[in-house]
């Protein structure tokens, strides 16, 4: 699903005009953006939490090359999704 899908989807649920539809979606993602750049965890309710994680530097390698790179550490998304939308679509998996 895009991110035009899911303007669709609210514009089909609620009657919103598409462009507001989209401009709704954008701030949402950006909210939940912001509050992970300023080290915020984000929790919705029966959906799952967005935080972030710090991933610690290391040694990689160049693969066209073969010489060793440093990789600084740095912080990444995660998400962790919720019990019930973990049932739901392992109930979703079982039917099918």
């Amino acid at each position: 699903m895009t991110r035009a899908d899911l303007t669709e989807q609210l514009y089909q649920a609620i009657g919103m005009p598409l462009k507001e539809s989209d401009v709704v979606v954008c701030a949402i993602f950006d909210s939940i953006v912001r509050a992970l750049r300023s080290g915020d965890k984000v929790e919705i309710r029966g959906f799952g939490s967005f935080h972030t994680r710090q991933r610690r530097g290391r040694i990689g390698r160049n693969p066209k090359t073969g010489a060793k790179v440093e990789v600084p550490p740095k912080r990444i998304p995660f998400f962790k999704p919720s019990r019930e939308l973990r049932e739901l679509v392992d109930r979703l998996n079982a039917n099918a």
